[in-house]
């Protein structure tokens, strides 16, 4: 869903970005989300049948929590309005294997609103993978090659309801429990070879990882409406959530010629991520056209990963001291906002302005190291539209944007599964910050509407993945290196030139210029990139819909090599059956098997080659709606300014 969504892309990774950039914060129903989070992937478990609409926001007003430089994308659930009982089923399958049930329970009363899920699958995700590091002064090559598999059996149950106490005040509570058992075997082949480019030894590395994933959510909201007017509201809400993971691997090295290579190794980590959130927020209008809202949140983030690495040695298992440690994350944000708004018949402007306070602490255990950092900014940010006729209208906005390190970046714990290409964190890298500016101008011209845009972001101490190589070793850690100033133009257009045909096409193209300095090797380079995709919807006989989705997305040069670009198809067919009450679904991505993701480092001293595909996927469903309810379908994206 979201990789049809005009200017969003979701990449092999399943990383999402907007407008090529990524530090996209993802909320559900307007709010942060264990489900959204970035550890595990339980946004999958999302189907496009439980989606009302998608918002994306790429200039958020002083009202939204400031993470996320490039913007917000909302994914709001659908919630059953009409009285009685409703309820829908649906059945996936899939190859790879990818089969789930899912069961949605609706019950509406004049007090009560009753809801719930339950959902049950399994899905395989094979990850074919290519690695060539090349050390340019010793002549020395290390090439890796094999599949990595994430197989995973997943559970998720939700249950909540509304309480309508009176005509002013509703009550909500709400729990979202998930489990996620994964099984992560793979196999990776090694081939060493010399200056010559002769073979001197080869082995294999066998992965065996098992590991649970519990994650657990509740919601307790209070809304009051003022004298009777909705506008005039205040909102309470409180949102906990708790992710873990108890995973245990074992990896195994097998010589087949050349210099031994044998050994084994253990790993365990054991990680408890917990956040909590509490939110306030007062709506005030003074007549229809002026309007305030203000309010507080306060979000504490407390994270806690164990990690254990022990070595064969002599046929007993040694921990190396090196790779085990304990980190410890706790970050608190506390957020004060207000804006005020004036809404005429043709001219719009909103102002406001936020304060966040941020108070962050880390500690590698074993060797006692602390960080802490504190600091306090504003995010102040001015949108304003003006609508020549009910046709043509036009809006520009400004907003100031901050990224904040996740855990995973500033955890520097290795990740061994494979030891010559090794990702790590850096706890001392600091947060970035973007201003962004945006002017967007609408036109509805018959069966056509279009929207074209020109937005500029500007963000200091950006953060870049670096390679550092040594011994035919290629790490990959963050750095805060310099700035980058980006100006782009955007251009999303709909037409339907017959009843049965419906046209979505969205072209972004950004230039750049970075300007950076790490360990006194200067960065600066201007570079380009864009990305297109066009869709295609058409009604066919016998009551079937067929949906073609073509993507492309350009090369682009990265700090220390390229990236190369990417084109692909997915392909859905839709059709009706049992007067609506049930839908039949057939998709397929990348029908051709063309989504492949390479990277080229290229430096003095070494050069890394990596290859990644994923491969077509299938999936087939049904989807059957009972009470007053009808069969779950996507009702389409919704764009937010």
């Amino acid at each position: 869903v979201l990789n049809n969504v005009p200017s969003v892309n979701v990449n092999i990774e399943g990383q999402i970005s907007l407008r090529g950039s990524q530090g996209v914060q993802i909320l559900i129903n307007g709010k942060p989300s264990v489900i959204a989070s970035q550890e595990g992937n339980s946004l999958g478990t999302i189907t496009a049948d439980m989606i009302d609409r998608v918002e994306v926001i790429t200039n958020p007003s002083a009202k939204y929590d400031a993470e996320g430089t490039s913007g917000i994308i909302n994914i709001v659930i659908k919630k059953e309005q009409r009285r009685g009982l409703n309820g829908s089923v649906s059945v996936n399958t899939g190859a790879p294997d990818a089969h789930s049930i899912g069961v949605s329970l609706n019950r509406r009363s004049e007090k009560f609103n009753l809801f719930s899920q339950l959902g049950f699958g399994v899905r395989e995700l094979p990850d074919d993978r290519i690695n060539r590091n090349v050390d340019l002064l010793n002549n020395t090559t290390i090439l890796s090659t094999g599949t990595e598999y994430r197989n995973e059996t997943y559970y998720n149950f939700v249950l909540g309801t509304d309480y309508y106490i009176n005509d002013h005040n509703v009550l909500t509570l709400s729990g979202n429990f998930a489990m996620e058992l994964e099984d992560q075997p793979s196999l990776t082949s090694f081939a060493a070879l010399d200056a010559s480019n002769t073979l001197t030894s080869e082995w294999e590395r066998t992965e065996v990882t098992e590991a649970k994933n519990p994650k657990l959510q509740f919601e307790l909201q209070y809304k009051s409406d003022f004298d009777g007017d909705e506008d005039h509201s205040l909102v309470f809400s409180s949102l906990g959530s708790f992710f873990g993971k108890d995973q245990s691997s074992q990896f195994f090295n097998n010589t087949i010629s050349g210099e031994n290579n044998d050994a084994e190794q253990t790993t365990r980590t054991d990680f408890k991520e917990g956040v909590f959130t509490f939110k306030l927020d007062y709506t005030r209008p003074f007549s229809e056209k002026w309007k305030l809202e203000s309010g507080a949140q306060y979000v504490l983030n407390d994270v806690a990963n164990d990690f254990e690495v022990n070595d064969l040695v002599d046929g007993t298992f040694v921990n190396n001291p090196g790779l085990t440690n304990v980190f410890e994350f706790n970050q608190n944000v506390l957020g004060l906002y207000s804006t005020g708004s004036y809404e005429g018949e043709k001219w719009g402007v909103k102002g406001g302005l936020r304060l966040e306070q941020t108070n962050l602490n880390t500690l590698l255990a074993t060797t006692n190291e602390a960080n802490e950092q504190n600091y306090a900014n504003l995010f102040p940010s001015v949108h304003t539209s003006y609508k020549f006729t009910d046709k043509i209208s036009i809006q520009a906005g400004y907003s100031k944007r901050v990224y904040r390190p996740r855990m995973w970046d500033l955890n520097p714990f290795f990740n061994i599964r494979n030891n010559f290409s090794i990702r790590q964190g850096n706890p001392n890298l600091q947060p970035e910050f973007t201003d962004s500016y945006e002017i967007n101008s609408i036109y509805i011209l018959g069966k056509a509407s279009l929207n074209f845009g020109i937005y500029q972001r500007y963000t200091t101490d950006v953060i870049e993945r670096i390679s550092i190589f040594e011994n035919n070793v290629n790490t990959v850690r963050p750095e805060n290196i310099g700035k980058n100033d980006i100006t782009g133009i955007e251009f999303n257009a709909k037409y339907s030139p017959a009843n049965w045909m419906t046209l979505n096409g969205d072209f972004n193209y950004s230039q750049f210029k970075r300007e950076g300095i790490f360990e006194s090797t200067v960065f600066d380079f201007d570079g380009n990139q864009w990305s297109s995709k066009l869709m295609g919807k058409l009604k066919l006989p016998a009551d079937f819909e067929l949906e073609t989705t073509g993507n492309y997305r350009s090369r682009v040069q990265t700090v220390q090599g390229t990236q190369s670009d990417q084109l692909f198809m997915d392909l859905g067919l839709r059709k009706n059956i049992m007067k609506g009450k049930a839908v039949l679904n057939l998709s397929v991505r990348d029908v051709f098997a063309s989504r492949v993701d390479e990277n080229l480092i290229a430096q003095n001293d070494f050069e890394v080659y990596s290859r990644r595909q994923r491969g077509t996927f299938i999936a087939f469903g049904f989807s059957y709606g009972f009470g007053k309810g009808e069969a779950m379908q996507y009702s389409g994206q919704r764009r937010r300014f």
